[in-house]
């Protein structure tokens, strides 16, 4: 069984279907088409407001370029130590904003508090020339850890930012999950709350190649057309992009999607919490478990070809044992219970 990564899944046939319609015909490259221009009104209209929206083809991307215009390059960004941002982009932050500095914090669940980040406003005062300025707060909506901010906590975290004078951005690489799981719109989990920039993801819920970045103050995104073709972002056959997001976005594919793969792994969380020994260490909220197998199990399960990944956090307080099964889209009722079974028998 396979329960590596959401990457892993391929595209949804509604995706590679509208990669197949846009392939016809000749039209103006670098986002100038016409399907580009109505899939980012498309987003407005998503999102109930105004917003600047920019097509690239990775999060990592996504992530930095935001970023870059949140802090200049002497800056500081607060981000959660187990953030994507902060454990799996290969300083891609540190280099797309020329050198801002990336201070992890710690926080129950993958999550952030508005007390966390006061205490740490608290320790790092602003003083010139020496200390570098705070300048961004980046959150991770779901959560590296398989958790969801609720309205009330995305609000207070934002607000407590907003107040030191910082600017808010999420990676929103699984947003489609939160929104899927949450009882709240996708306003209510972004603008409204307080995030003044999200990383929209498309990628890893049945997209090949799609993420975009929502600026909710189209005056932020002033040089941003220029920041994203230096960084190799503007793609020339931008349509491709555009296309898998006007399916994606389409009567309501992205939740469609993202719910099946929210209730496989719930599926999957309930039949492993049956067997003895198997421990979780985060409430599964949208599509990632993580939890720890009985002594020799995981091995065992890898042996007979199983796939999912270790997870090393920092400080690791699973004691190098914690692992992170992971549904997507295409994840099965039937391969679900068949890896719970083969987890059973290993742990017997």
């Amino acid at each position: 069984m396979s329960f590596a990564s959401d990457n892993w899944a391929g595209a949804a046939p509604e995706i590679l279907d509208a990669l197949a319609r846009a392939n016809d015909g000749a039209v103006p490259g670098y986002g100038g088409d016409a399907l580009t221009k109505a899939v980012e009104e498309k987003f407005s209209d998503l999102f109930e407001r105004d917003c600047a929206v920019f097509f690239v083809a990775t999060g990592g991307a996504a992530n930095g370029l935001a970023l870059s215009v949140m802090t200049p390059p002497y800056g500081m960004v607060l981000c959660h130590e187990e953030s994507h941002v902060q454990m799996d982009e290969c300083a891609g932050p540190e280099f797309f904003t020329g050198g801002a500095k990336l201070l992890p914090i710690a926080g129950p669940n993958g999550k952030l508090t508005a007390a966390a980040v006061e205490k740490t406003l608290a320790g790092f005062p602003d003083r010139p020339p020496h200390g570098a300025p705070i300048r961004a707060l980046s959150l991770t909506q779901g959560t590296e850890c398989g958790t969801l901010y609720s309205v009330d906590e995305l609000s207070a975290v934002c607000a407590t930012a907003h107040d030191a004078g910082l600017l808010v951005h999420m990676d929103g690489a699984r947003f489609s999950n939160a929104v899927a799981a949450a009882d709240a719109t996708p306003a209510e989990l972004s603008w409204k709350a307080g995030v003044d920039v999200l990383c929209f993801g498309g990628t890893k819920n049945g997209c090949i190649a799609a993420e975009a970045v929502v600026f909710f103050d189209p005056a932020m995104a002033k040089d941003f057309e220029f920041r994203r073709k230096r960084a190799g972002h503007l793609w020339s056959k931008m349509r491709f992009i555009a296309a898998q997001f006007d399916a994606y976005l389409d009567n309501n594919l992205w939740l469609g999607l993202a719910s099946h793969a929210n209730a496989m792994a719930q599926r999957l969380a309930e039949g492993l919490k049956e067997i003895e020994g198997v421990e979780f260490l985060y409430p599964t909220d949208i599509n990632e478990l993580f939890l720890t197998f009985p002594q020799g199990v995981a091995t065992k399960l890898r042996e007979g070809g199983d796939v999912f990944y270790p997870w090393i956090t920092p400080g690791d307080r699973a004691g190098g044992r914690a692992n992170r099964p992971i549904c997507s889209f295409r994840t099965t009722e039937e391969e679900v219970d068949a890896f719970v079974e083969r987890v059973a028998k290993a742990s017997a």
